[in-house]
């Protein structure tokens, strides 16, 4: 399958790229192991850290990253913060009307990044955009989902500053946004019943039959994006 980004602004600006290429330090310089030696805990587990969970690492690979093409600098005047950029039109703003009682609303108006790339997917594929995961940030992006095989215009993201007193620079290449491309497909729930508990507990008695990389090695895909 192919997703394709389309530069609208006009200018040479940074590309976005798989997120596998975004994998933040923190998660890079950890040791995989507290002990930092691969070997049992001596309780019947291991001393694996979060760098041996694979659902953590796929939640950080999972898809493409949008970078800031510009710098923006953070100021407070009269207990409110300002925006400041030198170019691409790179910040516009929600009134708080909009969304008055959203979990994340701040005091005044939602900034929101003027994305510059055109998204598009093939037909039957919608795009999650969603805050980079696991990634320290002084922003918050109000994820979405949009139907990206019929909406190819560019899609803006929305955010708030997590700290009402940041004054700073948020740097050019900073993540902005985390690009995920998923089918739409019809889902229905049902409670599970006892065949599925037989299943569950199958699982549980097969993992403990192993000390390392259970989950890896017995039930993981890998999941590519390039």
């Amino acid at each position: 399958m192919k997703i394709i980004f389309s530069n609208t602004s006009g200018i040479d600006i940074e590309q976005p790229q798989p997120a596998s290429k975004f994998v933040p330090d923190w998660y890079k310089n950890m040791e995989s192991y507290t002990s930092k030696e691969r070997k049992p805990s001596g309780s019947g587990t291991t001393t694996a850290t979060i760098k041996r969970c694979m659902p953590v690492f796929d939640a950080i690979t999972a898809g493409y990253i949008i970078t800031s093409p510009a710098d923006v600098y953070v100021s407070i005047k009269e207990k409110q913060q300002y925006f400041e950029w030198s170019t691409l039109g790179l910040i516009s703003f929600h009134p708080i009307e909009q969304a008055p009682e959203h979990p994340s609303r701040k005091p005044h108006a939602y900034p929101k990044w003027n994305n510059p790339w055109a998204i598009k997917t093939p037909k039957g594929y919608s795009t999650l955009f969603t805050q980079p995961m696991h990634r320290e940030s002084v922003f918050t992006i109000l994820p979405g989902i949009v139907d990206t095989d019929t909406y190819t215009a560019p899609v803006n993201f929305p955010f708030v500053i997590n700290d009402p007193n940041f004054e700073g620079l948020i740097p050019k290449g900073t993540p902005i946004a985390q690009v995920i491309p998923f089918k739409r497909e019809g889902w229905q729930m049902e409670i599970g019943s006892k065949e599925e508990l037989i299943e569950q507990n199958s699982i549980t008695q097969k993992l403990q039959t192993k000390f390392f990389d259970r989950y890896k090695s017995m039930f993981w895909s890998r999941k590519e994006y390039k």
